[in-house]
């Protein structure tokens, strides 16, 4: 039995308009502030980009991808603009984001939109860096370019890797038997769980070195 492409197969035989608003939907989620914590965008997207297998279906996955990416972040920028710094005091993005929310801001106030166009590819500040940019006060006129060219790119990106995963996926496949693809698959399946584990812990948590408290004066060892 060959198992990956039976998968593949089998998503490629869904409905093409649920699999688009899907991965539309979840890419939306993830651009959108609070949700971009718990709905998994990206992963989503590659999974929907395995079906891309024409190119009608392609291009129709990344116009579609595109604008939800774009709108999820005017959504974002949109609350930033009217709540403002304050929306930094949030128990969510001060349980998830306040060191990300503090980079995109100093990143904001150096780079302007351009920070917008490449906080869309890393995490975390992918979510926070529309609102940090309407807390900011960056122009409209200017973010709207920035994150549509960058929505743009980004799931042309994810998209290619994702159909081109599929076909390896076929390909491979064919030249192993279906059980060590399993335990392979289960193998490969750990560690990129736990990578990604790692550095998401790590771009939430990560802090600098505490300082070394100073002795009071006059105190001897």
């Amino acid at each position: 039995m060959a198992l990956v492409t039976d998968i593949l197969d089998w998503l490629q035989g869904l409905p093409e308009p649920g699999l688009v608003a899907a991965a539309g939907g979840l890419v939306f989620a993830e651009c959108t502030i609070g949700l971009g914590f718990i709905a998994p965008g990206e992963s989503g997207l590659l999974i929907a980009a395995t079906t891309a297998t024409s190119v009608p279906r392609f291009l129709t996955l990344w116009a579609v991808v595109t604008v939800c990416a774009a709108l999820g972040d005017s959504v974002g920028y949109a609350l930033g603009r009217k709540f403002g710094p304050r929306l930094r005091e949030t128990k969510l993005i001060r349980k998830y984001g306040a060191d990300a929310w503090d980079r995109a801001a100093a990143v904001l106030e150096r780079r302007g939109a351009w920070a917008v166009f490449f906080a869309r590819f890393l995490p975390v500040l992918r979510t926070l860096t529309p609102a940090a940019a309407g807390a900011s006060r960056l122009p409209f006129r200017k973010f709207l370019p920035a994150t549509a060219l960058g929505a743009l790119c980004w799931s042309l990106v994810h998209i290619s890797l994702g159909a081109a995963l599929g076909e390896a996926a076929k390909q491979v496949e064919g030249a192993l038997s279906t059980g060590f693809l399993v335990v392979a698959a289960a193998v490969v399946g750990v560690l990129v769980f736990f990578l990604l584990r790692l550095k998401k812990r790590k771009a939430l948590d990560a802090s600098g070195p505490a300082e070394p408290e100073e002795e009071p004066a006059g105190t001897t060892r």
